[in-house]
C-alpha cells in the first residue's frame, strides 16, 4: 500500500545540476534526504556551497538539516549524506544520476543501474522508485526493476512501484528553474501515476502533465533534445552553405525571423549534457528493433562536425592574411558547454582546440566560469581563468566560442595582424573577420 504523501519522506539520489535543485525543491515541504557517492561534493553541500551554481547558497542553506533527529523534528528540509543508511527511512527514491555515452556514443547505464542497486538494498513494500535521468524507452521497466527486485527481493508491482518524470533542468538558466518548468510524470499502474503526478504538483508550480505509462514519458524525453539537435543541425548546415555563397547566416535568420512561423534556431556548438548525448540513446533502441535512424544520426554527424568546421575556418582567415599558422599562438575564448554557467560536461570547444593543436598551434582557451583542475582532469587542457586574464594583442587569432557576459563587451577588433572568429554572433559584425 502507498504511503500518505504527506507522511512522505524522499530521497534524492544523485546531488548534480539535477537532483540538487530537485532536492531543494521537496525540502521546503518534506523531509527529503540527498545521496551522492562524491565525498568531496557532499561536503561542500553540507557546508552550504553549490559549486555548480545552481541553487543560491542562502537558498541551501535556508533548508539544510544538520542530521536526522533535526530533519524528524522539523517534518520538513534537507539532510546531504554519502551513506546508505540514512535513505532507508525513506518511501519515495528519486533518481538523478547522469547518462552519458561511451567513446563509441552508446548509452552507458551503469549510473542507473549502480543507483537502482543502492535502492534495491533498502527498498520496502509500498516504496515507490522515480526515475528522472534521460533513457530510451524501456530502460526504467527493462533494465532497472529488475535490479530492484533482485537486490530486495520483492516483486514489482505488487510490493514496490516505479514512475518516471524526466528531469528539465537547464543550467544556467535562472529564469527557467525546476519549479517553474511544466513537468511530465508517469507511473507503473494508474493508481502509482496519479500518486506519482499529486508528488510533483507540491513543488512544481508550472503544474504536471501526467503521461500514459513510463514509456510514453522516457520517449518524450528523448525526442525534446532530438528535435533540437536536428533543428541546429539544419542551420549550421546552411551556415556552412551561405559561408560558401559570401552571405552573412545570421542575418539570414534574422529576415527569415520575421514570419510568424518560422523557428528561432541559430548555428553553434552542440555539447552539454542533453542535447549532444539523447539522440544517441533514441538510435540505440531504434537500431535494436531494426530500425535505422538517418535524420538523427545525420544531424549528430553534422553538429559533431562544427568543432572542425570553425578551426578549419579560422586557419583560412589567417592564410588569407599571411598569418604564420604553425606555432602561431591562438586564443579560444569560453570553454563550458553554454553560456554563463560552469558545467564543462561534453562541451564541443575541445573540439576547435584538438583541431588546432593539430595543426601545431600554440592554443591558449581562457574561461572565467570554468573550474580549471575539473577542465584538466575531465580533458587534459590547461586553462587560463579571472586570475591570469590573457592579453588579447599577443595572439595571431581570437576565436570567441562561448557567449558568456563577460565576452559581450570585449575590447577587440580584427586587424591584418590578427583574426577574429565569432562562433556566437555577440559581437558587432565590423569588429570581426567572420562568425558561424
Amino acid at each position: 500500500m502507498l504511503k500518505s504523501l504527506k507522511d512522505s519522506k524522499i530521497a534524492v539520489i544523485g546531488l548534480g545540476y539535477v537532483g540538487l535543485p530537485l532536492a531543494v525543491a521537496f525540502a521546503e515541504k518534506f523531509q527529503a534526504i540527498g545521496f551522492d557517492i562524491d565525498p568531496k561534493r557532499v561536503d561542500e553541500l553540507q557546508k552550504g556551497f553549490d559549486r555548480t551554481l545552481e541553487v543560491e547558497d542562502k537558498d541551501l542553506q535556508k533548508v539544510l538539516a544538520k542530521n536526522p533527529v533535526a530533519l524528524e523534528e522539523k517534518g520538513k528540509g534537507l539532510l546531504v549524506t554519502d551513506a546508505v543508511m540514512p535513505i532507508s527511512s525513506c518511501n519515495i527514491f528519486i533518481v538523478t544520476v547522469p547518462t552519458p555515452t561511451d567513446k563509441h556514443n552508446k548509452p552507458v547505464l551503469t549510473p542507473m543501474l549502480k543507483a537502482s542497486e543502492t535502492i534495491g538494498k533498502v527498498l520496502k513494500k509500498g516504496d515507490v522508485v522515480i526515475y528522472e535521468s534521460t533513457v530510451y524507452p524501456g530502460v526504467t521497466e527493462d533494465e532497472c526493476v529488475p535490479v530492484l527486485e533482485k537486490f530486495s527481493g520483492l516483486k514489482f508491482n505488487v510490493d514496490f512501484f516505479a514512475g518516471y518524470s524526466p528531469e528539465r533542468i537547464n543550467p544556467g538558466d535562472k529564469e527557467h528553474t525546476v519549479t517553474k518548468i511544466l513537468k511530465v510524470t508517469s507511473g507503473s499502474n494508474e493508481e502509482v501515476a496519479e500518486y506519482v503526478d499529486q508528488l510533483y504538483r507540491a513543488v512544481i508550480i508550472a503544474g504536471t502533465h501526467k503521461a500514459s505509462s513510463i514509456k510514453v514519458a522516457e520517449a518524450a524525453k528523448v525526442i525534446e533534445n532530438s528535435q533540437r539537435d536536428i533543428n541546429i543541425a539544419f542551420v549550421n548546415e546552411l551556415s556552412k552553405i551561405f559561408n560558401l555563397l559570401g552571405i552573412d547566416t545570421h542575418e539570414v535568420l534574422a529576415a527569415a525571423g520575421t514570419k510568424w512561423n518560422f523557428l528561432p534556431f541559430k548555428p553553434g556548438l552542440v555539447g552539454g549534457h542533453c542535447i549532444g548525448v539523447d539522440p544517441f540513446y533514441l538510435a540505440q533502441k531504434a537500431q535494436e528493433v531494426g530500425y535505422h535512424p538517418e535524420i538523427i544520426l545525420a544531424g549528430r554527424r553534422l553538429n559533431d562536425s562544427m568543432g572542425k568546421h570553425v578551426a578549419t575556418e579560422v586557419i583560412k582567415l589567417m592564410m588569407r592574411k599571411n598569418l604564420k599558422v604553425i606555432d602561431s599562438k591562438v586564443l579560444i575564448l569560453g570553454f563550458t558547454f553554454k553560456e554563463d554557467c560552469p558545467d564543462v560536461r561534453n562541451t564541443r570547444v575541445i573540439d576547435i582546440y584538438n583541431e588546432l593543436k593539430s595543426f601545431d598551434m600554440d592554443v591558449d582557451v581562457y574561461d572565467p566560469w570554468a573550474d580549471a583542475k575539473e577542465v584538466k582532469h575531465e580533458y587534459g587542457v590547461d586553462i587560463l581563468n579571472a586570475e591570469n586574464k590573457p592579453n588579447l594583442d599577443e595572439y595571431s587569432a581570437v576565436i570567441l566560442a562561448v557567449a558568456h557576459k563577460e565576452f559581450k563587451q570585449i575590447l577587440i577588433q580584427k586587424s591584418e595582424n590578427q583574426v577574429v572568429y565569432d562562433v556566437k554572433g555577440i559581437l558587432e559584425k565590423s569588429k570581426v573577420d567572420a562568425r558561424l
